[in-house]
């Protein structure tokens, strides 16, 4: 992905990362956004994080309540197809990690629409904005689901053919096209990642990991699609975050990397541990009717970020599983809030604040 036409603007350099920049996190509201953000105020004490999110069913600001009164970060309510407020949450931020996406793929198939809206649309507005203002840095993070799935042998890699088959994937890979398409024609610095499957903190109840760990706790039966032989290579959300920052300070723009722990397991298999450290007995397992368009397995060649960027995981699966398990057990309140809709609260009031803000600069 090499610029062709156009100025390419010039990157900041690895020694730009001490000095004090203000950075846009978009949809850091979300699982891994909001490790995310709390990941670079903690690792970069000089910098100011901006965190643009809509708010949709998946976001939550309880995911982030430690963080309303800290002097170098600030929320901003708005979507990312909304070319005022990425233009409000932009300004003066040099550096742009492009997190925010509709992301289940279940969902994608009952309605793809907002998929394209957000995926696709709010990706297109944040690229126009960010070639306006000159930005040194873009960082869109995508997912391993553009190449489609494999077969029983083989990985990912950068130069994999894109082969989505769920509208999400779809939503995804036309993104990261236009991503490419704005760094070869206006000379955006843009970066593309790919990531395997996320588990860890704060994770949506939705999402395969924390639905069986609630369920397991619960007693409730847990669902597995078909065969349950469905394989996804896990990588634990502080691995995630720390690839992203590794990618923002020093990847190339114009660049594809591919984010892996070559943690490869069975749907099956990942049931009968949960169960297994939550102290219940494998009968709550339930075969269910598969998905339509279910890719059979995924596989994350992560060489290239290793070799070039010297990055390296350093959660193993078995423990970020097991500490993964620990964390909702003691965070009940946590999703109970969600399960509950009672995290819709503190939605309600950003609202309000949105509103009083806009009618004063009115």
């Amino acid at each position: 992905m090499t610029a062709r036409h156009g100025k390419l603007r010039q990157a900041g350099t690895r020694s730009a990362s001490l000095k004090s920049r203000r950075v846009l996190v978009t949809g850091g509201a979300g699982f891994i956004g909001s490790n995310l953000v709390r990941h670079l105020l903690v690792r970069r004490p000089s910098w100011e994080v901006v965190n643009l999110d809509s708010l949709t069913y998946a976001g939550n600001l309880d995911n982030l309540a430690d963080l309303d009164r800290h002097p170098r970060y600030r929320f901003v309510r708005g979507d990312i197809a909304d070319p005022a407020a990425v233009r409000r949450a932009m300004a003066g931020c040099r550096w742009v990690l492009h997190l925010a996406a509709e992301s289940h793929v279940d969902r994608s198939i009952e309605g793809s629409l907002p998929f394209l809206h957000t995926n696709v649309s709010g990706t297109g507005v944040l690229l126009e904005e960010a070639s306006r203002v000159g930005v040194e840095r873009f960082v869109h993070v995508s997912t391993d689901e553009v190449y489609g799935s494999l077969g029983p042998r083989g990985r990912f890699t950068e130069r994999t053919p894109l082969s989505p088959n769920s509208p999400y994937a779809a939503s995804k890979a036309a993104s990261d096209l236009l991503v490419r398409s704005f760094h070869v024609t206006h000379g955006v610095p843009a970066i593309v990642t790919r990531c395997c499957n996320n588990y860890g903190p704060f994770q949506f109840p939705e999402k395969f990991i924390p639905l069986m760990i609630l369920r397991a706790l619960a007693g409730e039966p847990l669902p597995i699609y078909g065969d349950g032989k469905y394989v996804r290579d896990w990588i634990h959300v502080e691995d995630h975050c720390a690839a992203l920052l590794r990618v923002l300070e020093r990847g190339s723009p114009g660049e594809v990397y591919n984010i892996g722990s070559d943690a490869t397991w069975r749907n099956l298999e990942v049931a009968r541990r949960i169960l297994d450290l939550a102290g219940r007995p494998r009968t709550q397992l339930h075969h269910v009717v598969d998905r339509p368009g279910h890719d059979r397995r995924y596989a994350i060649d992560a060489r290239k970020l290793r070799r070039d960027l010297g990055w390296k995981p350093v959660w193993g699966f078995e423990r970020g599983l097991r500490e993964t398990v620990r964390w909702y057990r003691a965070n009940e309140s946590w999703w109970r809030r969600i399960l509950t809709g009672t995290y819709l609260v503190r939605r309600r009031r950003a609202e309000s604040v949105a509103v009083r803000r806009s009618a004063r600069i009115a």
